[in-house]
C-alpha cells in the first residue's frame, strides 16, 4: 500500500467498516442467523478459506435489533487497511523512534523540536464538553439488559455467551495510570459477566491493587471501538504504557476519550458501545470452558466478576466480535501485526536478533523462530535465555534459533533445515520456566518445561555437529508391520521428509487403558530399525497423518519437553498424544473445539444465499 492509498485516519468503526466495503473486503449478510453457534460457524468457515476471505456483517440477527462485525481484521489486506499500512511500514516508524539518538548540540535540538512535537500529538485528548457519540443512549438502572445486545455463544461446549473483543479500561489504584487490555468477558445474566483477566495482565494487576486495599474497583468496557484503538487493546505493551498512546501513533492522530456515565474512567468517545461497572474484589465465579485460540477449551476457573452498571452506545451501533479456534482464524493477523510492530522493540534489547517468526500452529506462545546474527560459541543458548526472561517472550515453550532470514515464514523450508542440521540432543536444551495459562500439556499449571533447539551453523570454535548416520530405508509398510508385530495398537505410520538426514516417521496409536504412552515408547524402544529411520512423533488414532497443519498443531500444544521427549541411542520418540492419568498427567485435558453437525448443515443450506466460498 503506497501513502496515496493510505485511507484517511478513521473515526470510528463506521468509517472502517465503509472503507472495507469500498475495498471489496465486506460481505453484508443478509440473511437470518443467531448468535448462538451460527455466527460462529459461518466465520470460522470465511476464516479458513483462502486468504482469510471477507469481512462479514451480519445485518440481521436473531433476537438483537443490533447488526455484528466478524473477520474485519482476518486478512493481510485488512489489517493493512485498518493500521493504515503494513505491519512491516508500521514497524519501520516505530524504529526510527526508537534509534531516535539524543540530542547533544544546541543544533541538533533544534532539530529534534520538531519531532518532539510531532510525538505528543499521539497522546489521547479528552474531551470534557457536550455528548460524546458513545454516550447518545444511555441505559442505567433496570433498563441495563446485556440479552439485547447480540453476544455470541460461540462453540457447543462454550459456559455461555462471551463478549469477544472488548476493550477493558482500568486504572492503577496507586498510580493512576490507564490500562486497556482485551479480556474476553462471559455473560452470566442481564447485568453481570465474567473478568477473565490472566495473572500477568495489566488489568490482573489493577485487580490486586484494589483487592489489597479492599476497595472496590471501577472498569469501563468498550465494544466497537476503531481498529487502532482495537488493536492497541490487544497488544503487549509494557507495563505502565498507555495502550491509547500506541492507538494514537498507529493512526497518527489522538485517540478523542471522553469520561464515563457512572464510572470515573475515560472512554473513547467514537465507540459503538460502552459498559460501565465496577469489580468486587472479594467476589469471583466459575467462568468458562471457552473454546479459545488454542483451537482447544480453555477450563472451568474462578475470575472476578464484573457488575453492569451502565450501557452507553451510538443511536445505530454495531456490535463488534471475534471468533476463535484452531488457526488459521482472526487473530492470527492481529497476532502477525503485533509480530511485526514489536520487532523493533525487541532489537534494541536483544540488537543480534535479525527477524523473528510465531508459526500460526504454535497458537502464538508455544513456538518462536529466531534469526540471529551469530557471533560467538553458546551465541544461541544466550538467546534463548535472554527471550524466556523477556516480558511475553517468557511464555514460549519452544524457541528455535536459526541463522538465516530466509527460514522465516511458511513454505521457506525450514523444517527441512532443521532435520538436516540438528545434532541429537547436544542442540537441544531442556529448561524450565513460565508458561501461558492455555498451556494445557505440562503437569502444573502456569510452570514447566521448555525447549531450545540451537539449528544454526556451528562456528569453528564449537566443533562440528556428528554426523548421523543414513537412516533406515524401511518403508511405510515395512516400520508397521515391524510396529504391529508388537501390538496391534499401532494404526499407521507415514514417512515424511525422507531424503533428509533426520526424516519423521509420523505414527498414529490407539492408546487404550493400560496401554499408555510409556507403553508405546517402551515398546518402540525395542525395534531400533524403527527409531533409527528418523525422528518419531506419536500420534493418537483419529488424526489425519496427511494434514500437515493438523500435525503441527498437535505437536505445538500437546508435548511436554520433560515428559514427552524421549531420547534413544538410535533417535528421538516426541509423544503428541492427549494425556491423562493414565500417563501421569492429572490436570484436565481440554477437548478440541469441533461444531455440532446440526449447525454445519443449517449453514450449508444458507451457504449460497450468504456467499460462502
Amino acid at each position: 500500500m503506497t501513502s496515496r492509498d493510505r485511507p484517511m485516519n478513521y473515526r470510528n468503526l463506521g468509517e472502517f467498516i465503509s472503507t472495507l466495503e469500498a475495498q471489496n473486503e465486506l460481505i453484508r449478510v443478509k440473511t437470518r442467523v443467531s448468535s448462538c453457534l451460527e455466527i460462529t460457524e459461518i466465520t470460522d468457515r470465511m476464516c479458513k478459506s483462502p486468504g482469510g476471505g471477507k469481512a462479514l456483517l451480519f445485518e440481521n440477527v436473531e433476537g438483537s435489533e443490533f447488526p455484528v462485525l466478524t473477520n474485519a481484521f482476518g486478512s493481510a489486506k485488512r489489517i493493512a487497511l485498518a493500521l493504515g499500512e503494513a505491519p512491516d511500514a508500521l514497524a519501520g516508524r516505530m524504529k526510527a523512534i526508537l534509534e531516535q539518538a539524543p540530542p547533544r548540540s544546541f543544533r541538533d535540538k533544534l532539530r529534534f523540536i520538531p519531532k518532539a512535537i510531532s510525538y505528543s500529538r499521539y497522546l489521547p485528548r479528552t474531551r470534557r464538553r457536550g455528548t460524546p457519540p458513545c454516550q447518545e443512549v444511555v441505559l442505567t438502572g433496570d433498563a441495563v439488559d446485556l440479552n439485547a445486545l447480540p453476544i455470541l455463544h460461540c462453540w457447543p461446549d462454550d459456559g455461555g455467551r462471551f463478549v469477544t473483543l472488548p476493550v477493558v479500561f482500568t486504572k492503577g489504584l496507586e498510580d493512576g495510570k490507564r490500562n486497556a487490555g482485551m479480556y474476553r468477558m462471559q455473560v452470566y445474566d442481564r447485568n453481570t459477566t465474567g473478568m477473565h483477566w490472566h495473572i500477568h495482565k495489566d488489568g490482573s494487576h489493577h485487580f490486586q491493587e484494589y483487592r489489597k486495599a479492599g476497595k472496590r474497583m471501577e472498569v469501563a468496557v468498550a465494544v466497537g471501538t476503531e481498529p487502532a484503538v482495537t488493536y492497541a487493546a490487544s497488544a503487549p505493551m509494557p507495563r505502565g504504557i498507555d495502550e491509547m498512546m500506541l492507538a494514537g501513533f498507529i493512526r497518527q492522530k489522538p485517540v478523542a476519550m471522553h469520561k464515563g456515565v457512572t464510572v470515573d474512567i475515560e472512554v473513547p468517545a467514537e465507540a459503538e458501545f460502552v459498559l460501565e461497572g465496577y469489580v468486587d474484589p472479594e467476589e469471583s465465579r466459575i467462568e468458562g470452558p471457552f473454546g479459545d485460540h488454542t483451537g482447544y477449551y480453555s477450563l472451568k476457573d474462578a475470575y472476578p466478576v464484573f457488575h453492569v452498571t451502565a450501557i452507553t452506545h451510538r443511536r445505530n451501533p454495531v456490535y463488534s466480535a471475534t471468533v476463535v479456534g484452531r488457526p488459521p482464524m482472526e487473530d492470527c493477523y492481529l497476532a502477525l501485526a503485533t509480530e511485526r510492530l514489536f520487532l523493533p522493540m525487541l532489537q534494541t534489547t536483544v540488537p543480534e536478533i535479525k527477524d523473528y517468526w510465531m508459526p500460526w500452529e504454535g497458537v502464538f506462545h508455544n513456538v518462536v523462530v529466531v534469526a540471529i546474527d551469530k557471533q560467538y560459541p553458546g551465541h544461541a543458548a544466550k538467546i534463548m535465555s535472554g527471550l524466556w526472561g523477556m516480558g511475553q517472550m517468557s511464555f514460549s515453550k519452544a524457541i528455535v534459533i536459526v541463522d538465516r532470514t530466509d527460514l522465516l515464514g511458511p513454505g521457506t523450508g525450514l523444517l527441512g533445515h532443521i532435520l538436516d542440521t540438528i545434532d541429537l540432543p547436544a542442540d537441544l536444551t531442556v529448561t524450565q520456566g513460565v508458561l501461558d495459562v492455555l498451556d494445557h500439556s505440562a503437569p502444573k499449571p502456569l510452570f514447566g518445561a521448555k525447549v531450545g533447539l540451537d539449528a544454526t551453523d556451528r562456528l569453528e570454535s564449537e566443533g562440528p555437529r556428528r554426523g548421523r548416520g543414513p537412516a533406515g530405508k524401511l518403508s511405510e509398510a515395512e516400520l508397521l508391520d515391524r510396529l504391529r508385530g508388537l501390538d496391534p495398537g499401532f494404526i499407521q505410520v507415514r514417512r515424511a521428509f525422507a531424503d533428509r538426514a533426520n526424516p519423521l516417521v509420523l505414527i498414529r496409536i490407539r492408546k487404550k487403558g493400560a496401554k499408555n504412552s510409556s507403553y508405546f515408547v517402551e515398546t518402540m524402544r525395542k525395534v531400533p530399525e524403527v527409531i533409527s529411520s528418523g525422528i518419531c512423533v506419536l500420534y493418537d488414532d483419529g488424526v489425519d497423518l496427511k494434514d500437515d497443519s493438523l500435525l503441527a498443531w498437535k505437536a505445538f500444544n500437546n508435548i511436554d519437553p520433560s515428559r514427552d521427549l524421549t531420547i534413544t541411542p538410535e533417535g528421538l520418540i516426541l509423544d503428541a498424544t492427549r494425556k491423562g492419568p493414565e500417563d501421569g498427567h492429572d490436570r484436565p485435558w481440554p477437548e478440541d473445539i469441533a461444531m455440532t453437525e446440526e449447525i454445519k448443515t443449517l449453514v450449508d443450506t444458507k451457504s449460497a444465499e450468504i456467499g460462502l466460498p
